[in-house]
């Protein structure tokens, strides 16, 4: 996350010579410049440091010598990554034919390349070997506390990488996306006749269609909770390393915790070696959650339920939004992956929801993904204090803040607590995880162990989600959240 000072518009005096900086987390870095020609020479160079020593020296950013020496190894990667191209690891020369007699030439890393040259008048074929392609660049697993300044430095680095094919992702959205293209994959085979045999890897083949995509993949919150993608994960990585593809991620944890706990770990384990064999592990901890640096600045963006009036409220705040709407406030109907998701009152890009009608119904991803592309402010009224009794949908309103925060969705809270004790990690167990034990035929000692009896992983999440809230109550983030005009009008 960024971790800079946070304001509407920056405003520099004219001895610092730059003016209007803001920082989109999961978006390219968005910057106006306005100073003498030098300075802006060096602030456009290609290099993340010199513009993150600009940003300094505005007064827009801290200077953090954690976060510079970072910056500093993703700048070499940067360096690297110029007109880079994964194409040489997707079409290898293809394998040298040598005769029994041959067998340990046949094992060298090499391969044939076939050229011609004239010989007495005619042409002969001469073969020559060739060394294999130089191992593509190896990319970063940034991890530390939430809000030290990890998606900032992402957006420094991605923003300066030209010339190759590039992709950015929140690790959730990734994954809804290669089950995805699993499923799809699975429904073009063609069907299995009686007697006739076949076999069809579709990761491996997902995987091939992402290298022809992108050979640089930025994630953020990489972070492993689904036992369903666990098991896929490496399969999946090791053919997108061995197709060139680079790889460069922030966590809140370091590769040896990722799905700690969780069930089937052990065959989870083997991904933790792949992921550090092609990404440098680089930890990210400055103490400081630069979050929590900033005020609230936008106004009343949460309101507590006890507050006399705080329905009122919201809805005066909703009435003021519609009138610069233009569309008339009635429900939606969204449509995700051929379900029907119902949305009681919207207006324009604006949706009235109660913490039920998001959380309390079986949705994901996907349906959240839909929302942050069609409204930019959402109203979530009556969010309840969150124990491990309501764990789903805790982790449920854990993905959709995820969702909003990575697209600039703003949002309005009208909530049973203040966000810093939204969460409640203590008690809150219920029947339904006695039963699950039992169902599990583990005893108390082994569920100990077990993430989903623990809640260290929902404690972690919880932690970033907090923090992030912290942030869209920021006026620099409302701000920057009024976007109507690139969302889809409802009546369309």
């Amino acid at each position: 996350m960024a971790a800079y000072t946070v304001h509407s518009v920056i405003r520099c005096s004219i001895k610092m010579l730059m003016k209007d900086i803001v920082m989109t987390p999961g978006k390219f870095l968005r910057v106006s410049v306005r100073c003498t020609a030098e300075i802006a020479d060096v602030c456009a160079s290609a290099k993340p440091v010199v513009h993150y020593d600009c940003l300094v020296q505005c007064g827009s950013l801290r200077n953090d010598a954690q976060q510079r020496h970072v910056l500093q190894q993703l700048s070499q990667l940067q360096h690297a990554l110029k007109n880079y191209n994964n194409s040489i690891y997707m079409n290898p020369p293809p394998p040298r034919l040598d005769s029994k007699d041959d067998k340990s030439q046949h094992q060298k890393d090499t391969a044939p390349c076939i050229t011609t040259e004239k010989k007495d008048g005619d042409l002969a074929v001469k073969e020559e070997p060739t060394s294999p392609p130089a191992a593509p660049p190896i990319g970063f697993y940034i991890y530390g506390d939430v809000g030290t300044g990890k998606t900032m430095l992402m957006d420094l680095f991605y923003s300066y990488v030209e010339n190759v094919h590039k992709k950015r992702v929140h690790f959730n959205g990734f994954m809804v996306d290669i089950h995805k293209r699993i499923h799809r994959s699975k429904q073009s085979l063609p069907k299995r006749r009686l007697g006739k045999m076949f076999t069809c890897d579709p990761i491996s083949l997902v995987a091939m269609e992402l290298s022809k995509e992108t050979c640089l993949l930025c994630f953020d919150e990489f972070q492993v909770t689904d036992v369903a993608d666990a098991m896929i994960l490496k399969q999946l990585f090791e053919m997108l390393f061995k197709t060139g593809v680079v790889v460069v991620a922030t966590s809140n944890r370091p590769p040896e915790d990722l799905y700690k706990n969780g069930l089937q770990r052990d065959t989870f384990l083997p991904f933790i070696e792949v992921l550090k064999e092609h990404c440098h592990t680089v930890c990210l901890d400055t103490d400081i959650d630069y979050r929590r640096l900033d005020v609230a600045a936008a106004g009343r963006l949460c309101y507590l339920t006890e507050e006399p009036g705080a329905d009122a409220l919201m809805d005066a705040l909703f009435e003021e939004l519609a009138l610069r709407q233009k569309s008339v406030v009635g429900p939606r109907v969204l449509t995700v992956l051929g379900r029907d998701v119902m949305l009681g009152k919207t207006c324009g890009s604006i949706a009235d929801c109660t913490f039920d009608d998001l959380c309390g119904r079986p949705l994901g991803a996907s349906d959240y993904l839909e929302m942050s592309r069609l409204f930019d402010t959402v109203f979530i009224r009556h969010v309840p204090v969150l124990t491990r009794s309501l764990r789903d949908q805790a982790r449920r309103f854990t993905t959709l803040i995820d969702n909003f925060y990575d697209n600039k969705v703003r949002v309005v809270l009208l909530a049973a607590a203040p966000l810093n004790q939204l969460f409640v990690h203590s008690g809150g167990e219920d029947e339904r995880d006695r039963q699950l034990l039992d169902d599990l035929g583990l005893s108390g000692e082994a569920a100990q162990r077990l993430a989903l009896f623990t809640a260290e992983e929902e404690t972690l999440a919880f932690r970033r989600t907090v923090s992030r809230l912290m942030e869209m109550q920021t006026e620099s983030y409302w701000t920057e959240g009024d976007c109507s005009h690139s969302k889809k009008d409802m009546n369309t």
